[in-house]
């Protein structure tokens, strides 16, 4: 298929794809966010203090309970060989931009590890390439240089094509320029040691997705965050990160 394609067939598409996006919107199911704390302490060894920025699937939309979202099985993975001090600082619908606005919310404190879980909803606004990056870009210098990261680790975009929820062509057209959007920032994060690409290699089979067929289910979040904490731990490994 030519590349940029998916481009042409979204302006041909465009009367049939606002139609499908106003039905999705209209029968979503409305799922909250998981409860529970939104910071925390657990584990023992070296201290890492890890601070969790995102949209609704950071949030734990599709899960009951923080703990068995995807903070809790990040947290506490990384809690068998560390003492991890852990903030979560995610919201339903948010973007690349609004996270940036949101952010002078948070006090300043210092995290040795930043984990950034955006781009979903970037992606289905269909933002630009140009646009995305430097809005992602922006977000890692503040993440560095206000809250003290020295190393932020940016999850990959899920394939929105798999998605229960969406219908085609809709899936179609949103997945590709997800996969674009997601293949420009794993290309931003091999520019430098201290940023990382997070691959997230998931089955979205409708039994392991959320209700409303767009979130995770506890077993996505799971595995997602099993593989994030493991990831994590191999590039950070067992040393003590955290500044005196």
């Amino acid at each position: 298929m030519p590349q940029g394609f998916d481009i042409f067939a979204r302006i041909v598409l465009l009367p049939l794809l606002l139609v499908q996006g106003l039905i999705v919107r209209a029968r979503a199911l409305a799922l909250p966010e998981a409860a529970g704390p939104r910071h925390g302490s657990l584990g023992h060894g070296p201290k890492l203090r890890v601070l969790m920025v995102g949209d609704s699937s950071a949030a734990g939309v599709g899960a009951d309970i923080q703990d068995s979202a995807l903070i809790g099985h990040v947290t506490r993975n990384l809690a068998t060989t560390h003492r991890v001090d852990w903030t979560l600082f995610a919201k339903t619908g948010a973007t690349t931009a609004s996270t940036l606005d949101r952010l002078r919310q948070l006090p300043l404190a210092d995290f040795d590890v930043a984990i950034v879980v955006l781009g979903v909803n970037d992606a289905t606004r269909f933002d630009g390439l140009s646009k995305w990056l430097g809005l992602q870009q922006t977000l890692t210098r503040r993440l560095r240089s206000e809250f003290g990261a020295q190393h932020v680790f940016v999850s990959a975009l899920p394939p929105l094509g798999q998605f229960p929820l969406l219908p085609h062509p809709l899936a179609w057209v949103l997945g590709r320029h997800a996969t674009r959007l997601d293949n420009a920032q794993k290309s931003r994060c091999a520019g430098g040691p201290a940023l990382h690409y997070v691959p997230m290699e998931l089955d979205l089979d409708v039994s392991a997705m959320a209700p409303d067929g767009f979130h995770p289910g506890p077993a996505v979040y799971a595995a997602w965050g099993a593989g994030m904490a493991e990831f994590i731990r191999r590039t950070l490994g067992n040393q003590p990160v955290a500044r005196s």
